[in-house]
């Protein structure tokens, strides 16, 4: 469409809207903002916490402790609901902020033109047909149509995943076979203009603009409950019917058999549901994986939601990103061919320092080869980047916290950065020839030429058939250069290119495709005067042919181990990328990603046309897909979990969000991501590096384990909370109950919590990486685990528990009696305390035992994990204060025994440590 069509079919005009249309517009279309979805009320999701199924048995169990006169009892469940729903709420309270991100990407002001003047507006008020008025610098605020401009490029990396500023055009274009973003005539909202001027006519706003569509598929992705909540709404489930049922049970064994009344019948029953309920087990699991985000902060993973730490355990798919996860996102020249010779460049990344070689030799003086200098100073000056010098700046160090270094950097593109790079090892000074030899006139690059030209004025001029005192240098695509070029160059002589030569340059330009490298090609053409017209078909023809530059991004030098490291633990690693096939493939290969010999490569245009089915198959093999939209990534991710993979994505850009959000973990980059993207993301990583995600599965994996851990830890102890309910209904009453409802709470809420948490922060097994993802169908809490729990340590420790209340009355008047003790007063307090100082003496030695399912404790490291030591202390300290500190005795309903006691009760600590070792060894 030309441009006057475009003014026609917007309604516009190139002196702008009236003010009076202007109105009317943003009356019919509405402000230029993302709209928000609805939110669930704040106080809703508070009250979900406090009213499942578990949180209902403790309101009820709270007021049947009232109405049985004993409020002390109520309070203290009452007070454990409250403590468990405000850890729960704590837990997924994440407020969705990608929208808001959207908005705050969105710059408050546009430069506008209306009624005939130009105008800065608040961007909100930008209506379609307005006139934008664009330069460098500026941030694009709404979707337009160009009509004018001048050498304009768009850094759209945010949108789109380029990392390259795209050259855009006001010419009208076909668009087949291009998606929106792709064509060069229109702008974005949310980008920004990285050089040139411009004009455009805004046809869309808000909503309806690019970033409206990715906001509407952002807040289409509903929230997703994570492996392990799911797992604990089972084990919510399962826990309180269990607890329910045997609560029934025993009110009705205490009514038939004991014969005491129901007020205290449900007192007892009440008993046996607490002592089943593990009141600590969810905020202890909430405050493991706030340590675990702590380690994973430390190994440059930031966790935004707590359970995604676990969820990273379980990953069995991770689909990543190229540019700049996987590789430095530093282009960096490797190869070069130049007069019938191939050159290697060594050095990584924009720091200009480096030796070429050929032949393995290394060159001692670059600076004095005629043709490398000629190739390399072409490149220089045909080329709109700028190489910034080390100079102080911020940047990140492993914990996320500002530092500030010397380094290298770049403005413009990387592709044309690394030929500046490439030609300062050389000893070519860009600044310095670009004042020796002015240039005078670009020809910008275009995708369909492929290919940039400058003509520059000579320093002196340059005899051949004529005298040459103007130079075009021209880079792009080899195949499209050598169709330009009539001779070539070779020392100081020129020769006319023939095929021989033309195949010896192709065949060296394919050599180095195959290899994954970005290969362009660098003419030049001298002129005795300036040229007629300065467009492309009078400057690029006749073309002396200099020289090949073959660059890559190279892979992170941590990478390969990391991708092996997730082959090892059964991770399949997907490339989605917006880069070509080949490139993607090389890098995949050299990586270890692809290992067989013929993956399959699925562009976005293809993902098009694919139904379900067909893309089920395609991910069967190993594929790469390239060149992909958002939407696309999208649907892989979703087809990735329709098959039943826990799937992990990495994404920077705002064209990553529906993805984030959709996947089961999304991994957003913390340096060069963008807000949306982080805002959508469960975990930022500090470095953008792959090998931090694979760290952060590892971290993933032993959170899970050390949930299993502290779970059996703190399933021990129910046993003997348990246990003597049971006997006092069983023996009609005569045997006092050992342990009450406040021995229990002290246990679980109390004793118990630090010890557990403790086993949270157990570093990972050795071989962990080495065994595949676990599977969903697999629960924390399992048959082995609970008959470990339940069947073998947990007789062990009501033995010890009972045999400690016994040991108090039989040392204190009633030796050997089993039957009719006293119920009450001082003595019977003092006995209830021995058997809480018992199950609190044989958890030592169920911690050390807890340390690993498999491995004895002496080949563990004792200083591995201070936390336990930490823990025994804690335990220790509050044991002591609730048998000997006043208050404590009158809350709890304990006594002082003697402290010599204290030496019989430090022989019950290792006995499930022993009893554990015995298992471990009956099974090796």
């Amino acid at each position: 469409m030309a441009t006057t069509q475009v003014f026609v079919a917007l309604g516009s005009s190139s002196q702008g809207l009236t003010h009076d249309e202007a109105r009317e517009r943003l009356a019919q279309y509405g402000l230029n903002i993302l709209r928000e979805p609805p939110r669930k009320p704040l106080l809703r999701t508070l009250l979900a916490h406090f009213t499942h199924l578990m949180a209902w048995l403790l309101w009820i169990g709270g007021a049947v402790a009232f109405a049985a006169q004993t409020p002390t009892l109520g309070i203290a469940i009452w007070l454990v609901n409250i403590i468990n729903g405000l850890f729960s709420f704590w837990q997924e309270y994440r407020a969705e902020q990608a929208t808001a991100a959207l908005r705050r990407m969105l710059p408050s002001y546009a430069r506008v033109r209306r009624a005939g003047e130009e105008m800065r507006i608040p961007a909100e008020h930008l209506v379609p047909g307005d006139v934008l008025l664009l330069a460098e610098g500026d941030h694009i605020s709404a979707d337009a149509r160009l009509v004018r401009e001048t050498e304009l490029r768009v850094d759209q990396s945010a949108l789109s995943g380029e990392s390259h500023p795209v050259r855009k055009t006001a010419d009208p274009t076909s668009g087949a076979g291009l998606s929106r973003a792709e064509l060069p005539n229109l702008v974005f909202a949310g980008t920004s203009v990285t050089s040139g001027t411009a004009e455009a006519v805004v046809f869309a706003t808000g909503m309806r603009t690019a970033f409206g569509e990715i906001a509407r598929l952002t807040q289409s992705v509903g929230d997703q409950l994570s492996p392990l909540q799911r797992e604990m709404e089972r084990l919510t489930r399962v826990v309180s019917a269990v607890a329910v049922g045997v609560g029934v049970f025993f009110f009705a064994l205490a009514v038939a058999i004991t014969g005491i009344d129901l007020a205290n019948s449900f007192i007892f029953a009440l008993g046996m549901i607490v002592a089943f309920v593990p009141e600590g087990l969810l905020p202890t699991v909430t405050l493991a994986l706030a340590m675990g985000t702590q380690r994973m902060a430390r190994r440059n993973a930031l966790v935004k939601r707590l359970s995604a730490v676990e969820t990273l355990g379980c990953t069995t798919v991770i689909c990543t990103d190229k540019t700049g996860t996987l590789t430095q996102n530093e282009m960096t020249v490797r190869e070069i061919w130049v007069g019938e010779r191939q050159m290697s460049v060594s050095g990584v990344g924009y720091t200009p320092e480096g030796q070429f070689s050929e032949c393995g030799a290394p060159l001692e003086h670059p600076d004095e080869d005629a043709e490398l200098r000629r190739l390399l100073l072409a490149a220089a000056l045909c080329n709109d980047a700028r190489l910034i010098p080390p100079h102080t700046q911020t940047t990140p160090d492993d914990e996320g916290h500002s530092n500030t270094g010397e380094r290298w950097s770049i403005l413009g593109d990387p592709t044309e950065a690394a030929l500046l790079v490439a030609a300062r090892k050389a000893g070519i000074d860009s600044d310095d020839e670009s004042r020796r030899t002015p240039r005078l006139r670009e020809v910008p690059f275009e995708s369909r030429r492929k290919r940039m030209s400058v003509v520059c004025r000579l320093p002196q001029p340059q005899i051949t058939a004529h005298l040459a005192r103007f130079v075009a240098y021209v880079k792009g695509a080899p195949k499209e250069m050598l169709a330009l070029c009539t001779s070539f160059a070779v020392g100081d002589s020129v020769r006319p290119l023939d095929e021989t030569q033309r195949a010896q340059i192709l065949a060296a330009n394919d050599q180095y495709a195959r290899a994954g490298l970005r290969v362009l090609a660098v003419a030049q053409r001298l002129l005795p005067d300036t040229p007629p017209s300065f467009d492309a078909e009078t400057i690029e023809r006749d073309l002396t042919f200099l020289g090949l530059l073959a660059m890559m991004d190279p892979p992170r030098p941590e990478v390969e181990s990391a991708v092996a490291t997730c082959h090892s633990a059964g991770i399949r690693i997907i490339m989605i990328t917006g880069d070509y096939g080949l490139t993607a493939e090389s890098i995949a290969r050299r990586i270890g990603i692809i290992r067989g010999a013929q993956p399959r490569i699925v562009t976005g245009a293809e993902l098009d046309s694919m139904d379900d089915r067909a893309l089920h198959d395609a991910l069967t093999g190993e594929v790469i897909f390239a060149r992909v939209a958002p939407e696309h990534k999208l649907r892989v991710v979703s087809a990735l979990r329709a098959q039943g993979h826990v799937v992990a994505v990495t994404g920077d850009g705002v064209n990553d969000a529906p993805a984030l959000k959709q996947a089961d973990i999304g991994v957003a980059m913390g340096r060069v991501g963008t807000d949306v993207a982080r805002e959508a993301a469960d975990i930022i990583l500090t470095d953008d590096n792959f090998a931090s995600i694979v760290s952060a599965v590892e971290e993933g994996r032993a959170v899970y384990a050390n949930i299993k851990k502290f779970a059996t830890y703190i399933f021990t102890s129910n046993t003997p909370e348990a246990v003597p309910f049971v006997l006092f209904a069983f023996s009609g009453g005569r045997i006092p109950i050992a342990l009450n409802v406040m021995h229990i709470l002290s246990i679980d809420l109390g004793t118990d919590i630090v010890p557990a948490l403790a086993l949270g922060a157990e570093p990972p097994e050795p071989g962990v990486m080495e065994r595949p993802p676990r599977s969903l169908q697999e629960h924390v809490v399992t048959g082995a685990m609970l008959r470990r729990a339940y069947l073998w340590l947990g007789p062990v420790q009501s033995l010890a528990t009972m045999a400690a209340f016994y040991y108090q009355y039989w040392t204190n008047g009633y030796w050997g009696q089993w039957f009719d003790l006293p119920a009450d007063g001082p003595l019977y307090r003092s006995a209830t305390a021995m058997a809480l100082a018992a199950v609190v003496m044989t958890q030592i030695g169920n911690l050390f035992a807890q340390r690993s399912e498999r491995i004895s404790f002496l080949r563990l490291p004792l200083a591995g994990n201070r936390l336990i030591w930490i823990g025994i202390a804690t335990e220790l300290i509050l044991i002591v204060a609730i048998v000997y500190v006043p208050f404590l005795q009158d809350v709890i309903g304990t006594a002082a025994f003697d402290p010599a006691n204290w030496i019989v009760l430090a022989l019950c600590a290792p006995a499930l440590l022993l009893v554990d070792e015995l298992r471990k060894l009956v099974r090796k």
